[in-house]
């Protein structure tokens, strides 16, 4: 279950938990993190906009698949990632403009940060630039950005981006879960992990 970065320590075998709420109090994200064969489940629900979101990882944190639900049974967004940057969707059908892309953000949440920080094995100073997925959650729009995570502290990152949302400095937990980040999301639990 290790992820091969030396800043941040193993998950442990149980998983975690975790919880933020947005600044402006309009919308809270819960998560659990769990280990099973050899990939990790990440399931998560945004408050406020009610929508669910599944991701699978695999035991490096190369993210191979997500599936959004918001008001459907079935999902309203699957997309899968077969770990050489090509992307597609449920169909099958190849998603071109999303090619070479390693991460992905989904809009009103914290957690999608955690997948590059444990990844980025980077000295103090060094900036890594990391091409992602943004997903719209509430328009179900996909889009692409790139990502610039700079190690700022032992602790600490920020990520700088070339779209239309702004960049932040933040601090992490020991597994590399973000803390608080300023004008976006308050941890409520960060001594609960």
């Amino acid at each position: 279950m290790s992820s091969g970065a030396g800043h941040v320590r193993d998950i442990p075998s149980h998983g975690l938990s975790a919880t933020w709420h947005s600044t402006d109090g309009l919308s809270v994200e819960t998560l659990s993190l769990s280990f099973e064969n050899d990939s990790w489940t990440v399931e998560g629900f945004l408050g406020g906009v009610d929508v669910q979101y599944v991701m699978r990882l695999s035991a490096t944190w190369q993210l191979q698949q997500m599936l959004l639900f918001r008001d459907l049974d079935q999902p309203d967004l699957w997309l899968a990632n077969d770990g050489g940057g090509k992307w597609g969707e449920v169909n099958g059908s190849h998603i071109r403009a999303l090619g070479g892309c390693q991460d992905i953000d989904v809009r009103g949440s914290s957690f999608t940060r955690t997948m590059g920080i444990r990844r980025l094995a980077i000295d103090l100073g060094t900036v890594t630039r990391v091409d992602t997925v943004v997903v719209n959650p509430e328009t179900l729009s996909v889009t692409r950005s790139t990502l610039s995570y700079t190690r700022v502290g032992t602790r600490s990152w920020s990520i700088d981006r070339d779209d239309d949302h702004g960049s932040h400095q933040f601090d992490v937990d020991e597994y590399g879960l973000p803390l608080d980040i300023p004008g976006h999301f308050r941890r409520l639990d960060p001594g609960n992990i």
